[in-house]
């Protein structure tokens, strides 16, 4: 069976749906989505869905109104859902799912922003250690398929502009870089870079400075999966077509 995979940081999915994510959706025909950036309470994300038809709709919500939130829409009903990582600081924001099924886990994040200040970069450092244990945790029992707007550029090709964002701009630091690097050294495939090593290829743009137009972006949103699964790997994409959100879906084609 073959996997058509998207991830897709909408910036709020009541305001892709009135750019036309539905659209998109029917175009895009993902065996399984997963969104970051729901920016919605679970009984507002079921009634911007109203009328979506084929998947099964799960959600893990921030606390705080508005802000954050992660969905998975699945074709395929899996065999189990949880929400967080178990650690009380981590789990108010809604920023993890794992969806069970019978040759993986489907795990999306939205990985917590180190602010532009930096002020958050220490909780991120932390977020990013507790988050490759939940991972290898899974890992013990099935091979672990990640994805997701993981808010770091791993190489200086992954961004527009590395040297004045480097150690500056949130999302560039060593720190979030070592926090990729473990992520890899720990056995977790970056797909986009498997096939692609050179391609310069960006998944999210700010709204300022017509950075979209200039092609002034980041590649910041990833698929990562379990060493074990790279001969089932078939393809990874990035859409930049897509314009329903700052962030761009990014896809995965795997097949048992």
């Amino acid at each position: 069976m073959q996997y058509n995979l998207i991830s897709w940081n909408l910036n709020g999915i009541r305001a892709a749906i009135k750019k036309g994510f539905f659209d998109s959706l029917k175009e895009l025909n993902p065996d399984i989505l997963c969104i970051q950036e729901t920016k919605a309470r679970d009984d507002q994300i079921l009634e911007a869905l109203d009328g979506l038809n084929g998947y099964h709709i799960y959600m893990n919500s921030a606390e705080k109104k508005g802000y954050s939130g992660t969905a998975i829409l699945s074709k395929t009903e899996p065999i189990s859902v949880t929400n967080d990582v178990g650690i009380s600081e981590h789990d108010m924001e809604g920023r993890v799912i794992a969806a069970e099924y019978d040759n993986f886990f489907l795990v999306t994040v939205y990985v917590p922003n180190s602010k532009r200040d930096l002020s958050r970069l220490e909780y991120r450092s932390q977020w990013d250690a507790d988050f490759l244990k939940y991972l290898k945790s899974l890992e013990k029992t099935k091979p672990v398929i990640v994805c997701g707007d993981f808010n770091v550029a791993h190489k200086e090709i992954d961004l527009a502009r590395p040297k004045p964002n480097y150690n500056k701009a949130a999302g560039f630091t060593q720190v979030e870089i070592d926090g990729m690097d473990n992520f890899t050294s720990a056995g977790l495939t970056d797909t986009f870079r498997h096939f692609h090593p050179d391609e310069i290829a960006y998944s999210w743009w700010s709204y300022m400075g017509s950075a979209r137009e200039k092609n002034v972006g980041w590649r910041i949103d990833y698929f990562l999966t379990s060493s074990s699964l790279n001969p089932k790997l078939q393809a990874a994409t990035i859409h930049p077509e897509y314009m329903e959100s700052d962030h761009c879906p990014v896809g995965l084609k795997i097949g048992f």
